[in-house]
């Protein structure tokens, strides 16, 4: 005869071998997309980075453009006084200069304003 405990060993064994044989075989996970973005994603990402870059990029230039004309305008108004002071006989070095970084300043405005090209 056998003893309980074999039964039920014997038992154990069976419902595990028939469980085993009810498990489909492992398979490996599917990803959603979240680890690995599709390409797609993943040019849309450098394309919206880009853009934002460029925005950024125009807000400085723009920023730059004001400070540069508040410079010019101010270097503008030096000049009128300087030249206002002097008379027709006497023209002072400072206002040769004055003239200078006046038209390099306004060069280099135009340059920024036509843009990154």
């Amino acid at each position: 005869m056998r003893s309980p405990f074999c039964t039920l060993l014997l038992l154990c064994g069976l419902a595990f071998f028939a469980m085993a044989q009810e498990t489909p075989a492992a398979q490996p996970p599917q990803h959603s997309g979240i680890l690995n973005p599709p390409i797609a994603d993943e040019e849309d990402a450098h394309a919206r980075i880009a853009k934002d870059m460029e925005k950024k990029a125009a807000k400085e230039r723009v920023a730059a453009l004001k400070t540069d004309t508040d410079k010019l305008l101010k270097l503008s108004v030096e000049l009128k006084q300087y030249v206002d002071k002097s008379d027709e006989n006497v023209l002072s070095l400072d206002v040769v200069k004055k003239a200078e970084a006046i038209e390099k300043l306004a060069r280099s405005v135009k340059e920024k304003m036509k843009g990154p090209n």
